[in-house]
């Protein structure tokens, strides 16, 4: 049976949305030690029109803020009575880990790590499978959306995987700065979307427990791109994405020995094999060291703690094939960002 919705009642977790209407559903997860319940909360907006199914998730990792003002600001863009197929929106995936401005669950697992999970497994388990079933299952399409770890940041990026035509085709036209091709790992939720042949694209942006309105910008106006693209009803931003650099293989710069890091170029540089991206220093001065990229390519990602020990990541450095300077392609893609492109809610309704 066919995923794409048609203009009956949409079905989730015992619920019927209606054509042209949305709802929010609690899809009951677990319970806590307090014997309070803990759901999944999805916002479901079935369009009038038939469509594909599409999800836009958040905070997988609780520390990973950026997805839910994402979300919020999605929502204030598309129109039940306009929309073409089912969008499903779940702004926070881990609510522990997020009410705990943690990355982890209570069980210390990394949630992108347990799927497709298991309803009678362990916390994260049984929250991966409830995501898998009652979500990922339903889908066509969906836009992970994470940040980058604690002290560090992320450059907007959308991740793909090999073999997947239709990521393929959608992540440019996201319009991120840059699209990196990675393997599936296991246990990760896009290895369980494929499984259910349900493409998605992961998009890294900015750090966590902190907003950054590039990321932000970047984010919605990636989403409803590819929302118009799949003719699910949305209108486009007003100033198409730049062109976004490729990468098949990236490496992170590791510290030489510990002191003091003073980065020399920003998330976004494109940096030649042997070129300084900061200098390492011992507290008193005595020492300076360059650090180099051993590679040519875009800086995608950097830690912000000044403060790191021999063999701590300092910056992630994806290796491209580009003409230009990547500073140019992150230029115009802040162009469009800020081009005010949200739109008004009186203009969706």
């Amino acid at each position: 049976m066919p995923k794409t919705s048609s203009v009956p009642h949409f079905e989730l977790a015992g619920h019927s949305i209606a054509p042209g209407t949305s709802e929010t559903i609690d899809i009951p997860v677990s319970r806590l030690s307090t014997d309070t319940e803990v759901s999944l909360r999805v916002r479901v907006i079935h369009g009038k029109k038939p469509g594909p199914v599409m999800f836009v998730s958040g905070s997988v990792h609780g520390d990973e803020i950026i997805g839910v003002e994402v979300v919020r600001r999605l929502l204030k863009s598309v129109s039940p009575k306009r929309l073409a197929g089912t969008l499903l929106c779940i702004p926070i995936v881990n609510a522990y880990g997020f009410v705990a401005h943690q990355r982890y669950l209570p069980d210390r697992r990394d949630l992108n790590r347990c799927f497709p999970g298991n309803a009678t497994g362990s916390l994260a388990s049984q929250l991966a499978h409830c995501f898998t079933t009652e979500v990922i299952a339903r889908s066509d399409i969906g836009i992970d959306i994470h940040t980058a770890a604690l002290h560090r940041e992320n450059l907007p990026q959308v991740r793909i995987s090999d073999n997947r035509p239709l990521a393929a085709e959608l992540a440019p036209i996201f319009g991120a700065p840059a699209i990196i091709v990675s393997k599936l790992r296991e246990g990760s939720l896009r290895q369980a979307a494929a499984a259910h042949d349900c493409d998605v694209l992961l998009v890294e942006a900015g750090e966590a427990l902190r907003f950054d309105e590039l990321s932000i910008r970047v984010a919605v106006q990636g989403i409803l791109r590819v929302m118009a693209h799949l003719d699910m009803g949305v209108k486009l931003p007003r100033k198409a994405g730049a062109k976004s650099v490729r990468s098949r293989r990236s490496m992170w710069v590791r510290a030489p020995e510990g002191g003091l890091f003073r980065a020399t170029k920003a998330s976004g540089a494109l940096v030649d094999a042997g070129e300084a991206v900061g200098y390492l220093a011992d507290p008193f001065g005595d020492k300076d060291i360059a650090v180099a990229s051993p590679i040519r390519g875009i800086i995608i990602g950097r830690s912000n703690l000044p403060v790191v020990n021999q063999g701590d990541a300092l910056v992630h450095v994806a290796e491209v094939e580009a003409s230009g300077t990547a500073e140019d392609r992150l230029g115009e893609i802040q162009d469009a960002a800020f081009a005010d492109g949200m739109f008004d809610e009186d203009e969706i309704i």
